[in-house]
């Protein structure tokens, strides 16, 4: 049974990545139908990020970890290299974490 929905989950995976290219040029989106799937794509993406950086399992996970992500957060912003960015934040929030936060 678990097979079963792994296989028609993959198969239906890979017939809507591949429906793009195919239907690409066969319809045409209005703007702001662009508009509204661009910003509901950063929408579920800060969405995303607010849960994982708030929640540890049922809770709350502390302020370390929150502070950590804003910090690797403002370093991207800053065009920081990805690799300063995580370094930051983990540093970050094991400080915190360190002191007691």
């Amino acid at each position: 049974m678990t097979l079963t929905a792994v296989l028609v989950l993959a198969v239906g995976t890979y017939a809507f990545r591949l429906a793009g290219p195919l239907l690409r040029d066969r319809l045409a989106l209005p703007a702001k139908a662009r508009e509204l799937m661009s910003m509901s794509a950063t929408v579920l993406l800060v969405a995303l990020v607010a849960t994982s950086s708030l929640m540890k399992g049922q809770g709350f996970a502390g302020w370390a970890l929150p502070v950590g992500v804003l910090v690797g957060g403002l370093a991207a912003w800053r065009k920081a290299p990805f690799v300063v960015v995580v370094l930051l934040a983990a540093a970050t929030t094991a400080g915190l974490r360190l002191l007691g936060a």
